[in-house]
């Protein structure tokens, strides 16, 4: 399995961190989703099935920024 960690803005309060989980878990191949608001961070497990430039649009999408 892949990991990525990602440091962000955007994550503001508990219902964007909620946003950020949906929308991982909707991508085929993701199998762990942990979000940090304290840190601002964003980690994630996933197979070959996907890839990072879908796992980062994702993200951004939500309205969170990639640093």
């Amino acid at each position: 399995m892949n990991r990525i960690h990602y440091n962000v803005s955007g994550l503001l309060n508990n219902s964007i961190k909620t946003q950020v989980k949906n929308v991982l878990s909707e991508i085929d191949g993701v199998h762990k989703i942990n979000v940090d608001l304290g840190r601002g961070s964003i980690e994630v497990g996933y197979n070959d099935s996907t890839n990072e430039n879908e796992i980062r649009n994702s993200i951004e999408h939500v309205g969170c920024r990639i640093e």
